[in-house]
């Protein structure tokens, strides 16, 4: 049986590492914790995967403070989950965000599970949410496609799906209605080479969605299909099976 206070090295180089961080933003900037402590004013809500090499501030190069992030599996947006949508309108009717950015990312280890069909355990319940987005865009994933690009589409198209889930929320909806500044955005991010990429559907208004759905969906569907396979060259006289 595990002692629970029994010294864990691994936990102690976690605390020295806090220390020199600390440290070392004091040596930068004496008054960096009293104007944290003092209030956050992001102007972006990050909703992302809760992947550990997708860190939403890093990516973005922005400090704390500068946003404000919400991070599920596969970053997911339900109409029934009441963790995203509080954070939803927090940042939006309280903090006064100007952008909600739904980020993606390739390699994605839920979206893969929900392709493939593999059996993870409990979060198969969460990873249904995936698999209806992979019904529902069916016909963009044909098996032209290899492996990784199916992966990766998959990641882009639930990023498009979940802009949508967003921008149907009565959070934005209301925020939109009043007049209020807020655009939704989809990225998807590169784990490969630390890159973002915008998937185009950027939307500042309840209109906008049926106008640009339509576009970044065709770009799917008009895809070069792969080259196809030579024909069987014909049998040569004389042969017998």
């Amino acid at each position: 049986m595990t002692d629970p206070n029994a010294a864990d090295p691994t936990l102690d180089a976690l605390f020295e590492n806090n220390r020199q961080w600390a440290a070392s933003m004091v040596e930068k900037d004496a008054d960096f914790f009293r104007k944290m402590a003092s209030h956050q004013s992001p102007e972006y809500l990050w909703i992302g995967c809760s992947d550990s090499r997708v860190p939403a501030n890093q990516i973005v190069n922005l400090m704390a403070g500068d946003l404000f992030v919400h991070r599920n599996i596969a970053n997911v947006v339900v109409h029934t989950d009441l963790n995203a949508l509080s954070v939803l309108q927090f940042a939006i009717d309280l903090l006064r965000v100007r952008h909600v950015i739904v980020c993606g990312h390739y390699g994605c280890s839920g979206v893969r599970a929900a392709l493939e069909r593999k059996r993870v355990g409990l979060a198969d319940n969460w990873l249904r949410h995936i698999q209806d987005v992979h019904q529902k865009h069916e016909r963009l994933l044909g098996e032209g496609l290899s492996p990784r690009e199916r992966h990766d589409r998959l990641g882009e198209l639930n990023v498009l799906e979940q802009v949508q889930n967003v921008s149907h929320t009565t959070i934005v909806q209301d925020a939109w209605e009043r007049g209020q500044p807020l655009t939704v955005h989809g990225w998807i991010y590169g784990v490969e080479d630390g890159l973002l990429k915008d998937l185009g559907l950027t939307l500042g208004g309840p209109d906008e969605l049926a106008a640009k759905l339509p576009g970044c969906l065709a770009r799917y569907a008009s895809a070069p299909a792969p080259a196809p396979e030579p024909p069987p060259e014909p049998l040569r006289a004389g042969w017998r099976p």
